[in-house]
């Protein structure tokens, strides 16, 4: 048990010192950072504790965006609309308009002439 106190002071030594040396002078408060490192070095415990709770600027926190909390019985909110992709290119759609522009034309095309293939011969 001893050894597993030890090696827990002297793992949070060791990154109370790699913090002090990489953290930029101006994260650092109330002490100049060699200062720090000595107060570390010479007490191992409590300088970390004093590092990490006193001497280093921690980050501001911000409030994570919380989801909106729905009763059970009430309905769900609806999906938002999704929007289709497409795969295809810009070419690879203006080439199947062509077709069905094309398409179109010859199915007129061919009712035109079956219109007057129907006309003449039923008058």
């Amino acid at each position: 048990m001893p050894f597993l106190v030890s090696l827990l002071v002297v793992t949070v030594m060791v990154l109370a010192i790699v913090d002090i040396i990489l953290r930029d002078q101006s994260q650092v408060k109330h002490l100049p950072k060699p200062v720090w490192l000595i107060l570390v070095i010479l007490m191992p415990l409590i300088g970390s504790i004093l590092w990490f709770a006193l001497g280093r600027e921690w980050p501001e926190r911000q409030a994570a965006p919380r989801a909106p909390q729905f009763a059970p019985w009430a309905s769900a909110p609806p999906a938002p609309p999704t929007v289709r992709r497409e795969e295809r290119s810009t070419e690879q759609q203006l080439a199947d308009l062509e077709r069905e522009i094309e398409e179109d034309r010859l199915r007129a095309e061919l009712a035109r002439r079956r219109s007057q293939q129907d006309g003449p011969g039923r008058s």
